[in-house]
């Protein structure tokens, strides 16, 4: 192998996905194989991995396979081409959407985290309390 092109079991360990997963968003068009091998074997790219990276910053913000379609439809055509200006303003007015949505999650997100660390810091007081009076 180049060098350039990766399997799929070292953009598995790349990205944190599973195999599986990475099959289901390629069946679900989210990412392609950049090529395959002789043996037919998927083959990687960086940007590959760049794409699936996005994919998986989506997910647990609740984005839906839609959306991160969308998205990177529209990241691709900025990227990729050469846009008039209006189209331009057009995507990136989508990516803002997601930003925005983005930033929105992870606020909630925030306070989930701020509540969980809130209950198992009363319950750490609470066992030590116990301790302390069993002592």
């Amino acid at each position: 192998m180049d060098g350039k092109h990766m399997q799929i079991g070292e953009v598995a360990a790349r990205t944190e996905l599973s195999l599986r997963t990475i099959r289901h968003y390629e069946e679900t068009g989210l990412v392609v194989p950049s090529a395959r091998s002789q043996g037919g074997f998927r083959l990687y790219t960086e940007q590959d991995v760049d794409r699936l990276m996005v994919i998986r910053r989506m997910k647990p913000l609740g984005f839906t396979l839609d959306q991160m379609r969308d998205l990177l439809d529209a990241t691709d055509r900025l990227d990729g081409g050469e846009p008039t200006p209006d189209e331009r303003e057009a995507l990136l007015q989508r990516v803002r959407g997601y930003e925005q949505d983005a930033a929105e999650q992870v606020a909630k997100l925030r306070v989930q985290l701020a509540r969980a660390e809130e209950f198992a810091r009363t319950l750490r007081e609470r066992v030590e309390r116990n301790e302390d009076v069993t002592r």
